[in-house]
């Protein structure tokens, strides 16, 4: 069997390593790469590539960077209490149960929009438990709005509205309903 021999990076392949190596956070008792010394002459692109023409490249315009999402984060410790004890109401209400998913999506939309606006800060959303599955079908499922209500809450168009969910307490749904707080509105306050 014949060793292979160990091939040195370019320039350019020790600047792009130490870049990706700079956002790992290194194992126990490892040092990161030492940051490599800067070429004082451009680097000349690798000999294998062919140079394209420059009208060959379409122009394409700057990606504006998208405004990252804001993380979900579980309802305060306090404010659970105080609803589970009973000390603090929930601001407004909505039924989602009996709907069809498409229904309840949009339904459930318009509401945390419209809580939004009015200033609520902790909404009930009542999916349902869902009965017991019938072994009728194989591929018969009951409480869907059950398992896809948090999933909806974590998309995308939603988040700018929804600071954190969890499920509620007996006296208000218990696993049929879900606590879900809301952001300020832009602007108020």
């Amino acid at each position: 069997m014949t060793r292979r021999r160990a091939r040195n990076l370019s320039p350019e392949e020790r600047r792009l390593w130490s870049h990706v190596a700079r956002h790992v956070k290194p194992m126990k008792g490892k040092m990161p790469p030492p940051e490599p010394e800067p070429d004082e002459e451009p680097a000349a692109p690798p000999a294998r590539q062919v140079a394209l023409k420059p009208a060959a490249l379409p122009a394409l315009p700057p990606q504006p960077k998208a405004p990252s999402l804001p993380p979900l984060a579980p309802v305060e410790r306090k404010t659970l209490q105080a609803l589970r004890r009973g000390r603090k109401d929930v601001d407004s209400v909505i039924d989602l149960h009996g709907m069809r998913q498409e229904e309840a999506h949009f339904a459930l939309i318009g509401f945390l929009h419209r809580a939004q606006n009015s200033g609520h800060s902790v909404v009930l959303v009542i999916t349902g438990k869902g009965g017991a599955a019938v072994s009728s079908g194989l591929y018969e499922e009951r409480g869907v709005l059950r398992r896809i209500v948090p999933h909806w809450l974590r998309l995308p168009d939603l988040r700018s509205l929804v600071v954190g969910f969890e499920e509620a307490s007996p006296q208000h749904g218990g696993s049929g309903a879900l606590y879900v707080r809301l952001r300020r509105r832009r602007g108020a306050g």
